[in-house]
């Protein structure tokens, strides 16, 4: 059963990343203007934040499985849309349809995968789960560049159409004996309390910065680092190669034995230690320019990915009990939307030089590192993780 949920997270991922390198020619294809194809890009990750939210809300009223189906339905119909698309302004109502939908799926997942694991073993679970993102990460960008460029973008959306309304089958099939029993509520204000006490918890906040921040690096990273290898002469495929260093590097780490590690250190120190090399490598990537250097810097950048995964996820789950799961989920993916919208935006608002942009992200995530850790040393320190509900 829990395979079959890290599946959905995989193919959840993968239809994700497979739009990275086909979008914005599509977008271009379809005669839109370089406003237009930003807006239709960044639009799917803006209406995915809201159906994270939504989900989160949902996903703890009516239970992770009819919003995992629900959520699987509707994203596949509208993968099978883009074949329908004629212009750029019917391309935007698609990405807000595709972006929305999608945005149902990973929260109840993950709060379906949270709920079913042993507290000892909830490191080691979701160290796995992500391994399933960064596979997705790694084949994604190469399957949909590759198939898009002998076929077409809406080929390869109606292939993950396909692909997520088989999936959608079987889980409506195989999920439904999960029992969901909903709390009882006292009413909105209730509610609003809860919401309110989630951004009030130590150990939430840092999840949140820690799932902003990761997704930040990634769009830097997505907006620079291809723009510094050509400078430097070497082709276009030399950055996927750099990006994909990293991804085997985190996903060795989430599948050896070294995973365990994460079910007992305390996921504080974890998380420190993880965005810490995260920021290393962003300010060796700012002073590196030879290729065998900026490999090593993108292998440091996947153990930092690594420890940081698991922890922001282990750190949600210690802070939110079953029955507010869902839309602690629902905020933390929310986060990782807005992040990677931020860390692309900022940079380019900035107008800085590769140098610059490496070295304020570098900056930036040394100083949640040390956000994390503030006030450990301290008895009783209010930093202490809490437990929601």
């Amino acid at each position: 059963m829990r395979n079959f949920v890290y599946l959905i997270v995989f193919i959840s991922f993968l239809d994700l990343f497979s739009q990275l390198p086909i979008m914005s020619p599509f977008a271009d294809s379809l005669g839109a203007t370089p406003f237009i194809t930003g807006l239709a890009v960044g639009l799917y990750s803006f209406t995915n934040m809201i159906g994270n939210v939504l989900s989160g809300f949902m996903t703890d009223k009516r239970g992770p499985f009819i919003i995992l189906v629900i959520g699987l339905f509707a994203t596949a119909i509208s993968l099978f849309l883009y074949s329908i698309i004629a212009d750029p302004i019917s391309l935007l109502g698609i990405r807000f349809l595709h972006g929305f939908m999608e945005g149902l799926i990973v929260p109840a997942a993950f709060t379906f995968l949270a709920n079913r694991t042993e507290k000892t073993k909830r490191g080691r679970g979701v160290a796995i789960s992500g391994a399933f993102v960064g596979l997705a990460a790694i084949i994604g960008p190469a399957y949909g560049g590759i198939v898009g460029a002998k076929t077409s973008t809406a080929f390869v959306m109606a292939i993950n159409g396909t692909i997520m309304f088989v999936i959608a089958i079987i889980a409506m099939l195989a999920l439904r004996s999960f029992n969901f029993v909903p709390k009882k509520k006292s009413g909105n204000q209730a509610t609003q309390t809860r919401v309110r006490h989630l951004f009030q918890s130590s150990g939430m906040i840092r999840a949140f910065a820690g799932a902003f921040f990761l997704m930040f690096s990634q769009g830097v990273l997505a907006l620079v680092l291809p723009l510094k290898v050509v400078a430097l002469g070497f082709d276009a495929k030399t950055s996927g190669m750099l990006l994909s260093a990293f991804g085997f590097t985190a996903v060795l780490i989430f599948l050896l034995p070294i995973n365990r590690i994460f079910d007992h250190a305390r996921p504080i120190i974890t998380l420190a230690f993880g965005i810490s090399l995260m920021g290393v490598s962003m300010l060796l990537l700012s002073q590196f320019e030879e290729l065998t250097l900026l490999y090593g810097a993108m292998i440091v950048y996947g153990v930092g990915f690594a420890f940081l995964f698991p922890s922001i996820n282990s750190l949600l789950i210690d802070s939110s009990s079953p029955e507010f799961r869902g839309k602690a989920y629902g905020y933390f993916y929310a986060f990782f939307s807005i992040g990677t919208v931020a860390g692309s935006s900022v940079i380019g608002f900035l107008d800085l030089q590769f140098k610059g942009s490496f070295m304020l992200t570098g900056i930036l995530l040394l100083a949640i590192a040390a956000y994390a850790l503030f006030g450990m040393t301290q008895k009783k320190s209010v930093d202490n993780i809490q437990t929601i509900g």
